[in-house]
């Protein structure tokens, strides 16, 4: 994989635009802390894309190609788009098991889980939720897989006889969500309620809500474990909200670029990177009790969903086709 990811990477770099800011200052000659090393093409995809999974044994990263009803499986080690998986209904979720070698598949158009096994990815199976299956987290040590879907729920799914074993109710459909690797919580953004819920995976029962205080559209979460914080990004405002893991106060709010989609925590350079479809990833970094932004880099509009990979120190983008431009995954090497 490394000769493509290093494909075109100085002409690529030299072309990004980046600025840093710090205490107001601009500098756009500062040494980027991403660089755009290639974009693998997704011909055939049209449309939204939604969120992706990898399989980092074979290589291959699987797409939400929501706007196609499919499946886009992309060789990220030959750098090109391997197939389409087809006849799916608004794939949003995925997620990949190693332990059972099972991508599971989440559709918004009937609530179905699509079970794909193997090299092959051969159909292995449907778990029905009743709808708008969305979000998909994996818990391979625990043997576990939760989806959120419908009105207010998340599923949770036994890996190994690969049904559904129990659910726990909300108060509104879940976006993103996040298990706590350092307790039994699963802390869920429930934004037509206007809460962040926290429950436990063992009981299945709530344990809190938090109110977002007059922040809307909380879609993409992630959790900073060093620091015991839960980073929630908003759309209306288009702010970061860092509220404490243990009680849920609010310590921050942070100003970011426009429609975020994901957020992800880089642990290994103490950073977080957030993708949005204003056509920017903005970088942050730890300061105080809180984060300041450091860097904001040039996208492409639409491109809000992302997938930080921290064994390969990769940050993949997918961009949609817009303007007789073709769909595309470009991907960022984090530095230093």
């Amino acid at each position: 994989m490394a000769s493509v990811l290093r494909f075109a990477a100085t002409a690529i770099a030299a072309a990004l635009a980046i600025t840093l800011e710090t205490g107001g200052a601009v500098n756009a000659r500062a040494e980027p802390l991403l660089e755009l090393e290639t974009k693998i093409p997704l011909d055939g995809v049209r449309g939204r894309i939604d969120h992706m999974a990898i399989d980092l044994a074979r290589n291959r990263l699987f797409v939400a190609a929501l706007g196609s009803d499919g499946l886009a499986v992309v060789d990220l080690r030959a750098g090109r788009l391997d197939r389409i998986i087809d006849k799916l209904r608004e794939p949003q979720g995925v997620g990949y098991d190693s332990a059972t070698d099972t991508l599971y598949v989440a559709n918004a158009g009937d609530g179905s889980v699509r079970l794909l096994k193997g090299a092959d990815l051969a159909p292995a199976g449907r778990i029905d939720l009743g709808s708008d299956a969305d979000n998909v987290r994996v818990d391979s040590r625990a043997g576990r897989v939760f989806i959120g879907h419908g009105d207010g729920a998340l599923a949770i799914i036994d890996a190994a006889a690969q049904k559904k074993i129990a659910s726990v109710p909300l108060k509104a459909h879940p976006e993103s969500f996040q298990l706590d690797a350092g307790s039994d919580r699963i802390f869920v953004n429930v934004p037509n309620s206007g809460a962040i819920e926290v429950v436990d995976r063992t009981s299945g029962k709530g344990i809190a809500s938090w109110p977002t205080r007059g922040r809307n559209a909380n879609y993409a979460m992630a959790l900073d474990h060093a620091r015991q914080r839960v980073l929630v990004a908003f759309r209306r405002p288009a702010e970061l909200g860092v509220f404490a893991a243990a009680d849920g106060a609010l310590i921050a709010s942070i100003a970011t670029c426009g429609d975020v989609d994901d957020v992800f925590v880089d642990a290994k350079r103490d950073r977080v990177y957030l993708s949005c479809g204003e056509g920017f990833v903005d970088v942050l970094a730890p300061e105080s009790t809180a984060y300041r932004r450091v860097v904001r880099i040039a996208t492409a509009g639409g491109a809000r969903t992302s997938l930080f990979v921290p064994e390969l120190d990769r940050l993949l983008l997918a961009v949609p086709a817009r303007g007789g431009t073709s769909a595309a995954i470009w991907i960022y090497r984090a530095l230093p």
